[in-house]
């Protein structure tokens, strides 16, 4: 009986032992999916070759067919380069079959990350699973929490409301009281003879003041025409223009937070008179592998206004954002394939010169780009307190502003001519410039010779006023 009873225990324990392996497996499989997804999609597949290896059953697959194990995997994946130098014959030949392509080095990853990538990869569908049921776990915490916190909060906004209906019906009570109280004051054939002293007809009043009337009509002339000319004056000038588009981009997390230059997504501004709108296929060079937004930062502003509960909100908003863009090109997160229908993204244009004005990206860009940099830190550039450059680093921002600081773009200025005119004439031209500094020696020296040795060489100086350097 007792030695009975001493099996029973044993097989319970491997049992709960058991089982808590297997969640455990469980679990970390799907830590490795979420690695996985963030930092191997872009080159790799569980299933297929991508750019390297199909990954399932790796680390089986490695031991049983060159004799290596994890700590092997450990030192190619986070610096598969230092291995080949080492002379790892293994390393070097995968380099060599797949065309001398440098994986990327991953120095950030611990050896438990490792683990968990691997235990993914020898069970997929389990991780995907396990990493799905945690998020959705989640998820549902979330908004329990917020649930709970909304029914907190709601008999307080109930009694507001209530409060502010009780107020209106007085209010409104009291406009109907003394609304009747006019109505049977003037139902009267006469009128009580005080009112009758005290009126008088419009015509009496005007010619007994009429030099004041007529002061007063020349005043609100005067100042009707000068809104009239002011609003010509503002015609074609958006400044403050924000229009909503088709996806939401904040570059404020792009440009900004992650540094991105703005020529690598407008890259035409370099070549061309615009600075063009990046095609997908730019930002599917992060996106590839970026699928959900993971940052700290977001809008509080998007909280502060209501639109979004928390932070976790604003959050999945962004990432549904991303989710849009894969939508409108075809892609399909899941198998990292284009298998969808594409359509193109209809973006709101912002900025836009009128056809008769002529503006190269090209010309400030590269042949002017020092000297507006220069211009930027000086702050010679008109406006530059509002347009609030401070100390960008940018050529862009002397035109655009702040863009690194926007969540959605808007125009930060007004561009108009004389805009335009007032800084060609104290940009100074680059003559550190090599080319400029030859090209316009006898410029530079003649200026000299009439204005003194301190002076510059500004754009107006070069042809920056002429009419037909804009209008043509």
């Amino acid at each position: 009986m007792k030695a009975r009873f001493l099996t029973r225990i044993r097989l319970w324990s491997a049992a709960v032992l058991m089982a808590t392996f297997s969640l455990t497996q469980a679990q970390d499989a799907g830590k490795g999916y979420e690695l996985f997804d963030q930092n191997c999609t872009a080159c790799h597949q569980v299933d297929g070759k991508l750019i390297g290896p199909e990954l399932r059953n790796i680390e089986q697959r490695l031991k049983d067919e060159q004799g290596l194990g994890k700590e092997w995997l450990y030192a190619w994946i986070k610096d598969n380069k230092a291995l080949r130098e080492s002379g790892d014959a293994y390393a070097n030949k995968i380099y060599a079959e797949y065309n001398n392509t440098e994986m990327l080095a991953f120095p950030g990853l611990s050896d438990g990350d490792i683990d968990n990538l691997l235990a993914y990869t020898a069970d997929p569908d389990g991780g995907k699973a396990a990493y799905d049921a945690a998020k959705a776990e989640k998820e549902a915490a979330d908004k329990a929490a917020k649930d709970a916190a909304k029914s907190n909060g709601g008999g307080a906004s109930t009694g507001i409301v209530a409060v502010g209906f009780v107020v209106l019906a007085a209010l409104l009570l009291w406009i109907l009281v003394r609304v009747n109280a006019l109505v049977n004051a003037t139902a009267a054939n006469e009128l009580d003879p005080t009112v009758a002293k005290t009126a008088k007809s419009f015509s009496e009043t005007f010619e007994k003041y009429k030099k004041v009337a007529g002061l007063a009509v020349g005043v609100l002339a005067f100042v009707g025409l000068f809104n009239i000319y002011w609003g010509m004056m503002g015609v074609g000038v958006d400044k403050g223009y924000e229009p909503e588009q088709p996806i939401y981009f904040s570059h404020k997390v792009h440009a900004g937070i992650q540094g991105i230059d703005c020529q690598y997504c407008h890259s035409s501004a370099k070549y061309g008179k615009v600075s063009g709108i990046p095609s997908t296929n730019v930002c599917m060079n992060c996106h590839k592998s970026i699928k959900e937004y993971k940052g700290e930062y977001f809008e509080e502003e998007l909280v502060a206004s209501g639109k979004f509960a928390d932070g976790n909100e604003v959050k999945k908003f962004y990432t549904g954002e991303i989710q849009k863009m894969y939508k409108a090109i075809g892609w399909n997160p899941e198998t990292n394939k284009y298998e969808g229908t594409q359509k193109p993204i209809e973006w709101v244009r912002i900025h836009n010169m009128p056809d008769f004005v002529y503006f190269s990206h090209a010309q400030h860009v590269v042949a002017g780009e020092q000297a507006i940099l220069k211009a930027i830190k000086e702050g010679t550039i008109p406006n530059a307190a509002e347009l609030n450059i401070g100390g960008g680093d940018q050529v862009c921002f002397a035109c655009h502003g702040r863009v690194d600081e926007m969540n959605e773009v808007r125009m930060a200025n007004d561009f108009t001519m004389g805009w335009c005119v007032e800084c060609h004439r104290t940009t100074e031209v680059d003559m550190d410039n090599g080319y400029n500094k030859e090209y316009y020696a006898e410029l530079h020296e003649k200026l000299k010779k009439q204005y003194g040795d301190a002076t510059k060489v500004t754009v107006d100086a070069i042809g920056g006023l002429e009419c037909g350097k804009c209008h043509y």
